[in-house]
């Protein structure tokens, strides 16, 4: 999995804010950042009328509109709502991810705490790994300073982006498979093995294997 680090905190907290200090950070120090943006509530991207408003509405079940620029999918998911389905749209070009929300999610957490809103921490301290506060906390976690953009960088890339190891992950009808230590193992080495042996083939840096069965 891509290093991944999840902004959470309270509405209103400055999640957004700490965000984009930390794309332009990263950006400077050299380093290719994506950006996933969690709601619990729907959302449109298409607008009616337009193209591909039309083929969603005719029944397609995925639409991308692609220009030498930029590309864009929408696809309809049915509760699906997993960081790991999200991280599998990306790809790998990426060397770190960072999320806004996904408060439920097993991925490395940083929270953002503001004072003046009154309300304590919205993950329990032991599923963070730092906390963003303007006010010192009874909290055995590394506290920064909202304006400390450099430190929380720094901090990041010696937990999360420094701590990466080979990761492999297991998607069954588009779903993520929880799999044990020795499981991983098992598959990688297979497959490792099997693709070392082909002709032209170079170092192996990552893997992906689609297996589709014919619609009946």
């Amino acid at each position: 999995m891509l290093p991944i680090v999840s902004i959470v905190g309270q509405a209103k907290s400055g999640k957004t804010m700490l965000v984009e200090h930390l794309i332009g950070e990263f950006r400077e120090r050299g380093y290719r950042v994506a950006v996933v943006k969690h709601t619990v509530e729907d959302f449109e991207m298409d607008r009616p009328g337009k193209d591909t408003w039309r083929y969603a509405e005719a029944g397609s079940d995925a639409v991308a509109i692609s220009s030498p620029q930029k590309i864009a999918l929408i696809k309809p998911q049915d509760n699906n709502d997993s960081i790991e389905g999200v991280l599998r749209l990306l790809g790998e070009d990426f060397d770190l991810v960072l999320v806004e929300g996904f408060h439920e999610a097993h991925v490395p957490k940083i929270e953002v705490h503001r004072s003046e809103l009154k309300k304590g921490l919205r993950c329990a301290p032991k599923e963070l790994k730092a906390i963003i506060t303007d006010e010192t906390l009874e909290v055995d976690r590394p506290q920064f300073s909202p304006d400390d953009i450099s430190g929380i960088a720094d901090f990041i890339k010696e937990r999360i982006i420094g701590k990466r190891g080979d990761e492999t992950v297991l998607f069954i009808n588009g779903s993520p498979v929880t799999l044990n230590h020795f499981a991983k193992q098992i598959i990688a080495n297979a497959l490792l093995g099997m693709v070392s042996t082909l002709k032209g083939v170079a170092e192996v840096k990552s893997l992906e294997v689609a297996v589709r069965k014919k619609v009946a």
